[in-house]
């Protein structure tokens, strides 16, 4: 304290002082030329005429407090820790809140602890370069209805969530046990409230006194509010919006529009899920700032969603704004319209500029417990053998650009089914944690995939392998390739075969990031090429027919599940039931 108040006085040099550069302040909205004198790793002052140890010339940019990403499962990159961090820091990302609920469903919390010390390796002039609050995932599984490779209950989730390992509770997915007021689950929020943890939420739609009963929970967030009404309800209700950019969902041109003068202070930005290739071509955070603005929305609100709010938010003190005592986390931007970022400094360091890092990944971190996760039973293409009784059956049909998606039913004549030539194709999602053999079967419809078929080791939540294809050995081959490759990306079309290994936990790769964005990109280039509607990405969109919290139709490894009902229902339906 004494340091940095003899800084601020001029009696003694900063560590570093920043110049030439006009300062965003969070709280007036306003910008200042002038200069940041930082002395161990803080603001010590904002002003003019401050000598520094070091000095760093701004060269006229703007300098505003470093990106925070509310809410993200790193793993949907398919990056370890070490290439994320590479390609996001130097968008100008200094902290973000962490989900590691994709991999604690494969490993458990050994699967958290990888994340942790992957991103803890990190170093840059003896500081890590990015601040990581990590979440304890609170649903695990997802829902009692499928095969996951862990089970953290409510007595587990007491012990974990009193560790300084995790921040806060992760989204609880689970919203109707939690409106049905079930004893392990509040036992969850419940401990973490006791704790004094944050407890991040996903409700989509729920609204009314269902709404009222879901915030009892002390849940604090939501990044699943799909209309500007739903997200002023629950904002009005004391929650904090989330508006989301990632790259298979963007609520952003919907959202922007509940946000005003008076309530923008409670609304974060998040990605949730960004791949790889959209974390090098477009961005992080910085492209969630270039979109809103884009979309409209003041520049002045679009910053605060994505630093003082979320601070405020989980509680970061001395983070979020450029002010005195504040850490020196800061990003240096050109302009607030494109918000392309010159240079990254984290706690006083610089640890990123023109584009790239100044830390080195170094040699992966790669523990036993998240490799060799993918197992499998015995499966052939008479798997994926579907026959008709001659009624009608439920397909599932995807809303484009979304998660969602709606039931149909199709006549199908009796006997095998046969979907190529049409616009159906067979989905299949196979057990791979303890190789029971379970293996759900379901159809898709107007995804216009045909020829062969495509699969993956990613599908939400419990991550069992998903297939989609029109025919039954292809599907059956993918199975065998992603099997073999411990995971990951698979197409088979006629004689060509291509796979790409995922093999941490069979969610990511150890590969650099630039090997990571070149492969997926090809396979996904590849599923195009076989008919993928361009309302749809190949293998992104796909992994997401198996998450059976958002509505309506999902398919699981023990068979088709209606969330509506929150129950299973058949794939055929007789011929005699009356349907809408």
């Amino acid at each position: 304290m004494k340091r940095l108040i003899d800084c601020a006085m001029k009696r003694e040099k900063s560590d570093l002082v920043i110049k030439n550069i006009k300062i965003y302040n969070v709280f007036t909205g306003e910008l200042e030329e002038g200069e940041l004198a930082i002395a161990e790793g803080r603001i010590a002052a904002v002003g003019k005429g401050y000598s520094g140890k070091e000095e760093y010339d701004g060269k006229g940019k703007i300098a505003l407090p470093a990106f925070m990403d509310a809410h993200i499962h790193i793993e949907s990159s398919m990056l370890s820790p070490e290439a994320w961090a590479a390609l996001a820091v130097p968008r100008g990302t200094g902290l973000i809140v962490a989900d590691p609920h994709e991999i604690v469903n494969v490993c458990g919390i050994a699967g958290a602890e990888y994340i942790k010390e992957g991103f803890a390796r990190l170093s840059c002039g003896g500081v890590n370069p990015l601040e990581v609050c990590l979440q304890l995932p609170s649903c695990v599984p997802a829902t009692p209805f499928e095969t996951s490779g862990a089970v953290i209950d409510g007595r587990e989730t007491e012990h974990e969530i009193s560790r300084p390992l995790f921040y806060g509770l992760g989204e609880m997915m689970n919203f109707p046990a939690v409106l049905a007021g079930e004893e392990d689950v509040l036992r969850k929020l419940e401990a973490a409230n006791a704790n004094g943890k944050p407890v991040d939420g996903h409700a989509p739609a729920v609204s009314g006194e269902a709404l009222c009963a879901y915030r009892c929970g002390g849940i604090l967030t939501d990044h699943e509010s799909l209309t500007a009404a739903e997200c002023r309800e629950k904002v009005a209700r004391g929650m904090y919006v989330q508006i989301r950019c990632g790259s298979s969902v963007n609520n952003i041109s919907d959202a922007k529009d509940a946000i005003d003068g008076y309530n923008y202070r409670r609304f974060l930005l998040c990605s949730d899920d960004k791949n790889a290739a959209d974390l090098s071509e477009r961005g992080h955070v910085d492209d969630a700032l270039r979109r809103l603005v884009a979309a409209g929305l003041d520049a002045k609100y679009a910053i605060a969603l994505a630093t003082i709010n979320v601070a405020e938010c989980y509680g970061l003190k001395d983070m979020g704004a450029l002010a005195p005592r504040y850490f020196a986390d800061i990003a240096l931007v050109d302009d607030l319209r494109e918000f392309n970022v010159s240079a990254v400094f984290h706690r006083g360091i610089l640890v990123a500029e023109g584009g790239k890092p100044l830390f080195k990944e170094g040699e992966r971190y790669l523990p036993a417990e998240v490799r060799g996760t993918v197992k499998i039973g015995t499966i052939t293409p008479e798997s994926f053998r579907i026959v008709s009784r001659g009624g009608k059956f439920r397909a599932m049909e995807v809303l484009p650009h979304a998660l969602y998606t709606s039931e149909r039913f199709v006549s199908l004549p009796k006997g095998e089914v046969n979907v190529k030539g049409t616009d159906l194709c067979k989905l299949a999602v196979v057990e791979r944690h303890f190789a029971t053999g379970n293996l759900g079967l379901g159809l898709v419809k107007g995804f216009g995939l045909h020829g062969g078929a495509i699969g993956i080791s990613v599908a939400h939540d419990s991550h069992n392998l998903v297939v989609m294809g029109d025919d039954d050995g292809a599907m059956a081959r993918v199975v065998s390739l992603l099997g073999k490759a411990g995971g990951g990306m698979a197409v088979v079309r006629g004689g060509e075969e291509d796979v790409f290994a995922l093999d941490i936990a069979g969610l990511m790769s150890s590969a650099p990031a630039e090997e990571v964005v070149k492969r997926t990109a090809e396979l996904q280039e590849k599923g195009r090429a076989m008919g993928v509607k361009e309302c749809y990405e190949p293998f992104m969109t796909m992994i997401f027919l198996s998450l059976a919290v958002i509505p309506k139709l999902k398919l699981l490894d023990r068979g088709l599940f209606d969330l509506e009902k929150w129950s299973f229902v058949p794939l055929e339906e007789p011929e005699t039931v009356d349907l809408p």
